[in-house]
């Protein structure tokens, strides 16, 4: 049998609860018990007290010292105290003949039999208080109390007899026992109260964890969709807002795998039924031979596509795992931004682009990693030269600002719309749906561009006018700066050239 967590709290719970229960109600039994047998002595003792000083002032004296209590008098207090407190109350001579008595316990004793001596001498030695049969004076047990009837002759103190007053054990443990059928009755009905009140409690308590269980199995399952309600603002709601929080980011990751998995196959799939065409048709002489110099150039050219592709690839990859680590390094920016752009020599010849902004480009060094600098240039300057209209421009601009350097590069044409401008930087997403013009990308460049700024302290930026220009800027903070004055004679003494103006297209 499943014992779930709901099962466990709540016998958890109920086992504390009637632990406590006992606990309480047996410290309850024994304080009433002992309160209760200590006022019932005090009670028997004080009557006791009150009779014999009611027995002395009753005492007749008569000849040779022998004393005798008005008996019609005494009969009828000692039936009254004997009424009034459940007890036995019996007077008796110093030789402990009983004189009088009274049984308002409910029991009989034999009015010829005496008490012992042992007691009538600590009875009139100052008192006595005992539990027992008083030497066997009754047959089962009793709480019992003697006080000495004191009278004074010729201004002479003396002890005539003896008053006492016994309460019956049997009678005690019966008031115990009705206390304890209460005490148990009253913790029966507390328990039930309480085992309702813990149940929904506990029901309440668990069920969103019930729910999380469910909605964790079908996320197993691959469905995303599911959410765990918030009904509180505990540290259950709290967890439920967590979990609903990364269901949320499970969906997105899903819904990234999905687009990556279909994108990856879109874009391997094409070059390589490109090669794998184009090469069948060679080896089965469909091409002519003079034509497979330009099938073979073509095949080379889908070849490197996916070289890009896998590079992309594995450049993600390493974004994801947390390996994309820098090589920082002092390095001239500018540079960097002309050879990155001198790769493009040709696609800019051939669609006749103005490349503008680098006329008096100056040497200027920066700190960090020189590879991931000129990959996010390189990225940069390929998607303008690629969206570039015939005729158009190309400008980069390198500016040195108090804490940062700045770069930008911005380009003629359609540009960016304006609700596409904000998800630019989302891994595979492609503002070219139609793949017109951007053929040999997964959507990916721009996202590694932005993660690799980010890992240098810096950000980067798009702005576009919408059928006319996109711009993209990006800065790095600039740490342990050189003025150019102090840069242009680093590179005196290094006896580098001045890197040359790129030359206008």
């Amino acid at each position: 049998m499943q014992k779930t967590l709901f099962k466990k709290y709540l016998r958890i719970t109920s086992l504390v609860i009637i632990v406590s229960f006992f606990l309480l109600s047996f410290v309850m039994l024994i304080a009433i018990s002992g309160y209760w047998q200590s006022e019932k002595q005090d009670l028997l003792r004080k009557n006791a007290q009150s009779v014999a000083r009611i027995a002395a002032d009753s005492v007749i004296t008569v000849n040779r010292n022998e004393y005798q209590v008005d008996g019609m008098r005494m009969q009828t207090f000692i039936l009254a105290f004997a009424d009034n407190i459940d007890s036995d109350i019996f007077v008796t001579k110093q030789n402990g003949q009983i004189l009088l008595a009274a049984y308002g316990s409910g029991g009989n004793v034999d009015s010829t039999r005496r008490v012992s001596a042992a007691i009538m001498q600590k009875a009139l030695n100052g008192g006595y208080t005992a539990q027992g049969t008083m030497d066997g004076f009754y047959d089962q047990r009793y709480y019992i109390v003697g006080e000495p009837i004191a009278v004074t002759v010729n201004g002479t103190p003396a002890q005539i007899g003896a008053v006492f007053a016994a309460y019956s054990v049997k009678t005690f443990n019966a008031f115990r026992l009705d206390i304890m059928k209460m005490i148990i009755l009253a913790a029966l009905a507390a328990f039930a109260v309480s085992f309702c009140v813990i149940w929904l409690f506990s029901f309440r308590l668990v069920q969103p964890l019930r729910n999380m269980a469910a909605a964790a199995r079908c996320f197993g399952e691959g469905n995303f969709s599911v959410r765990v309600p918030v009904t509180s603002q505990d540290e259950i709601g709290q967890l439920s807002v967590a979990f609903n929080n990364m269901a949320d980011s499970l969906a997105s990751v899903e819904h990234v795998r999905r687009d990556f998995i279909a994108n990856v196959s879109h874009e391997l799939k094409t070059p390589m039924t490109t090669i794998a065409g184009f090469i069948d048709g060679i080896l089965d002489g469909t091409i002519p031979p003079e034509k497979e110099g330009q099938y073979l150039r073509i095949v080379s050219q889908e070849v490197k596509r996916l070289s890009r592709l896998v590079r992309t690839m594995l450049d993600l990859s390493r974004i994801d795992s947390g390996e994309l680590k820098l090589r920082p390094a002092r390095f001239d920016l500018t540079g960097t931004v002309l050879s990155a752009l001198l790769s493009f020599e040709k696609a800019i010849e051939d669609k006749k682009i103005e490349v503008r902004g680098l006329e008096n480009a100056e040497s200027l060094f920066v700190d960090g990693d020189p590879d991931m600098i000129h990959q996010v240039v390189y990225n940069l300057i390929d998607n303008a030269v690629k969206f570039t209209n015939e005729g158009g421009y190309l400008e980069i601009g390198i500016r040195e600002e108090p804490d940062r350097t700045t770069v930008s590069v911005e380009n003629s044409g359609d540009g960016i719309s304006p609700d596409e401008l904000p998800m630019v930087f989302e891994r595979f997403y492609k503002t070219d749906k139609s793949r017109s013009q951007d053929k040999n990308g997964m959507g990916l460049g721009l996202y590694i561009v932005k993660t690799i700024i980010r890992l240098h302290g810096g950000e980067i930026t798009a702005q576009s006018v919408w059928h006319e220009n996109c711009r993209f800027e990006f800065w790095l903070p600039r740490h342990k700066e050189k003025t150019r004055e102090e840069q242009r004679r680093l590179v005196e003494t290094r006896g580098e050239e001045p890197k040359a103006d790129p030359k206008k297209k």
